[in-house]
């Protein structure tokens, strides 16, 4: 070898001498799925096999396979201007769970305000005197609990009127 090849031209080569050129080429919507689909969609649908000239895709929920069913006959169409020697006849919608090895997770959500919201100590005197005839300590300890959260939820609540 004098010069060095570009490892996807010796894979073409290496597949075509053995016949099975054709299925590099419908493989490669892997590769070009996320680009023609877009990424919101492509968080939600990922392709999943390719059987008989119909690319089998998981969608993660009825909502998103109701919108793709829609949107097929377009991604087909650009499927196929993309990958002209792949013969991909149609698209099999399929609910399942995305993978997500690739993708970066949802930034967590932040806690709700009253979450924060701190009670005086008049108001823990009020909680108290609330639980004061309760003789079961376990009882008045999950009322406790309760009635704080209870307060702070309000609290926030006002806080964010």
């Amino acid at each position: 070898m004098q010069q060095a090849e570009q490892v996807g031209k010796l894979l073409k080569q290496v597949l075509g001498d053995k016949g099975m050129d054709d299925r590099l080429s419908r493989y490669q919507a892997w590769l070009v799925w996320d680009k023609i689909v877009g990424e919101q969609i492509a968080n939600r649908a990922r392709p999943l096999r390719f059987r008989k000239g119909v690319l089998e895709v998981q969608v993660d929920h009825p909502v998103w396979m109701q919108q793709l069913q829609m949107l097929k006959p377009k991604i087909l169409e650009k499927l196929n201007q993309q990958l002209p020697n792949a013969d991909i006849t149609d698209i099999y919608l399929r609910k399942a769970p995305t993978p997500t090895s690739n993708r970066q997770p949802p930034p967590e959500p932040e806690p709700p305000k009253w979450q924060e919201a701190q009670l005086t100590e008049e108001e823990k005197q009020q909680i108290e005197e609330q639980l004061k005839p309760l003789k079961d300590s376990e009882l008045r300890a999950e009322m406790r609990r309760l009635f704080t959260l209870q307060k702070r939820l309000d609290k926030g609540r006002k806080e964010t009127d």
